[in-house]
């Protein structure tokens, strides 16, 4: 007999479908072997599938995987799933809270917004010539500074030098952190990205809340404003909330209902 498991496309950080940043989330009553739920993430080719398990204390398990890999951290996705339990399965509740690799996260109903917090990260200057050449290269552009974590954040002057970015992939995938977000102050926002990660099988991801962890504390300390508004300026596009709260980032944005059905394996 094939399983059946229910599945839900969302839309995150739009109010409007086909734009923003498609998830999928597949609500399980147990979990699922590792090598299913990659494939399943791979059949989907979303940047994110998500999937979660109740706990007996009401809140939730939470894991994200790309096409290719599992993932520490995923805000999008978080945000897909908070939406399709607050407007599906627990229409009654105001939070939910998901147990993470990342910790605890939770979701807030915040009028038609929903509020996630998240831990911020910080990304300390990097001045190494090497990396801002290979970055430069990588990206057709030089940064006027470099940031890093496990990610590479490249600052740059201008929205526009952002939005005219053309990346080469294969060079990106290259080095040894092959993940880039690219960000500038905004016109109509307050500060703009791009976010670049072919090391987790997606060349450029839609819109991806877990890279403003990292931006929003710079940005806070950069503009000596908070909260911000962002917008990361891919194909589909999306719109942010960002503020920092201590060691926390709260991010806020819209999610609207794409899909919903069954996977049979």
């Amino acid at each position: 007999m094939p399983i059946q498991i229910p599945i839900y496309q969302v839309d995150a950080f739009t109010d409007r479908v086909f734009a923003g940043n498609p998830a999928a989330i597949c609500p399980l009553e147990e979990w699922l072997p590792d090598e299913v739920m990659q494939s399943i993430a791979a059949e989907n080719n979303l940047s994110e599938t998500a999937f979660f398990v109740r706990r007996p204390d009401g809140e939730y398990d939470l894991r994200w995987f790309t096409p290719t890999i599992e993932f520490d951290m995923c805000g999008h996705a978080t945000l897909a799933s908070g939406h399709m339990l607050l407007t599906k399965l627990t229409p009654d509740e105001e939070l939910v809270a998901f147990h993470t690799r990342s910790g605890r996260l939770t979701v807030l109903r915040d009028g038609d917004r929903l509020e996630m917090d998240f831990p911020a990260q910080d990304a300390p200057l990097n001045i190494d010539p090497v990396l801002l050449a290979a970055v430069a290269s990588a990206l057709g552009k030089t940064p006027n500074a470099l940031r890093v974590t496990h990610t590479i954040m490249a600052v740059f002057d201008h929205h526009s030098q952002v939005a005219s970015l053309k990346p080469d992939f294969a060079a990106i995938n290259q080095l040894d952190i092959p993940y880039i977000i690219a960000t500038a102050p905004g016109d109509e926002t307050d500060f703009v990205s791009r976010f670049f990660a072919p090391g987790g099988g997606i060349d450029e991801d839609p819109v991806t809340g877990s890279s403003h962890t990292i931006m929003t504390p710079y940005w806070v300390s950069r503009l000596s404003k908070n909260p911000l508004t962002a917008r990361q300026l891919s194909k589909r596009g999306g719109n942010l909330w960002c503020r920092l709260a201590g060691d926390r980032v709260i991010i806020s944005g819209y999610a609207r209902d794409y899909m919903q059905g069954q996977i049979e394996i």
